[in-house]
């Protein structure tokens, strides 16, 4: 249920940025390039400067397979004097959603030839201590603030799906706030979302009432047909974003030459399109949507690990939901096998919009427990 107060969210956002700038010594905007991240920045800038707080650092983990217009963007960004650059090209893992036998792109590996040459001014040595993408905020709340406590600004938003709404209001995070994330209770280190409550127009309309400079992928995008819910800036291989390879070539030619080169799978997505995820009518030579997935999983995940952790994990969601939701649920399965989502990302997001479908329903949700490690 929403709850409409007599404020707009951009005072709001405005307020909960001033909040954290005089609960926070230590603050990090985490940025991406996206939409979301630009507004973010430009709250903490005007806060910042407000607070006499400049310059404010800014966290750009670099994947390597990325866009170039994001990458023009960001160097724009890093080159604010007001800002003080965090950008990180060192060597960590990401899945790579376009491909079974390649499954990792290891970003900025020593010896290989990489998409780009890195950035004069980055941070090149990975003294973090992970190379996962996912684990690398925590590393810099470790190595630059030790015990102290801090906070990372990020731009997540509850519309983006049911999970990320029930995450964002449902289990206090800081002074009986919501809108944020745990890092170390005992630090004091935390992750806050301070627009979490505004919608992707409410996003738009502050970088256009303001002329804030954005990231000129999402012109493209939109002159491409993509609808505004569904344009991503992240890397071209992650497992929400393999439709942007669809006219990544058309877009930036030499992107899609250097990626494609890099990376398996990548051009053989970019020639399915659509044919690359889970078809919409059950092929003809099977039964039913479980002998297929179960085909694609034995046939399609060449380690026997992965394809063990895969059974274990189906097998638990198979007994959790109803009959009214299986076969949703079975194609979602499949899903993880053609995209090599290891995170669980669908499945959460199938478990946080099915919680009513739950043979324990009323209990705490279900929830993709284990990430794989290899």
């Amino acid at each position: 249920m929403k709850f409409y107060l007599d404020e707009n969210v951009f005072d709001a956002g405005m307020a909960r940025m001033r909040w954290l700038f005089d609960e926070f010594e230590n603050i990090v905007v985490n940025f991406s390039g996206g939409k979301d991240s630009t507004v973010c920045l430009n709250l903490a800038l005007a806060v910042a400067e407000e607070r006499g707080r400049l310059p404010l650092p800014v966290l750009f983990i670099d994947q390597e397979a990325e866009w170039q217009n994001v990458i023009d963007y960001v160097r724009l960004v890093m080159s604010d004097p007001r800002v003080k650059p965090l950008w990180l090209q060192v060597p960590i893992r990401i899945f790579n959603a376009t491909s079974t036998t390649e499954p990792w792109l290891n970003c900025w590996e020593p010896g290989r030839e990489w998409v780009r040459d890195k950035e004069p001014d980055s941070i090149h040595e990975n003294t973090f201590g992970t190379d996962r993408f996912s684990e690398m905020f925590g590393g810099v709340f470790r190595h630059f603030f030790a015990d102290a406590p801090a906070i990372h600004i990020a731009g997540v938003r509850a519309e983006e799906s049911p999970a990320r709404m029930k995450g964002l209001t449902s289990y206090e995070t800081y002074k009986g706030e919501t809108w944020g994330k745990v890092e170390d209770k005992r630090r004091q280190q935390f992750t806050m979302y301070p627009i979490y409550d505004w919608s992707y127009t409410d996003v738009w309309k502050a970088i256009h009432d303001h002329g804030w400079p954005y990231c000129k992928l999402y012109d493209y995008m939109y002159q491409h047909g993509v609808p505004v819910t569904n344009m991503r800036v992240s890397n071209v291989h992650h497992e929400t974003a393999v439709r942007q390879l669809f006219f990544l070539q058309e877009i930036e030619g030499k992107t899609w030459d250097r990626i494609a080169s890099r990376l398996s799978g990548i051009n053989t997505a970019g020639q399915l399109q659509e044919q690359f995820f889970t078809p919409k009518e059950l092929p003809p030579m099977f039964k039913d949507w479980y002998e297929y997935r179960d085909h694609l999983l034995e046939n399609l995940v060449p380690d026997e690990k992965t394809r063990a952790y895969f059974r274990r994990t189906f097998a638990s969601y198979d007994a959790r939901y109803t009959d009214e939701v299986q076969k949703t649920l079975v194609k979602t399965e499949i899903g993880c096998i053609l995209s090599n989502d290891y995170h669980g990302t669908k499945l959460s997001v199938f478990a946080a919009g099915h919680g009513m479908y739950s043979k324990n329903a009323g209990k705490k949700g279900g929830r993709f427990v284990d990430g794989l490690r290899t």
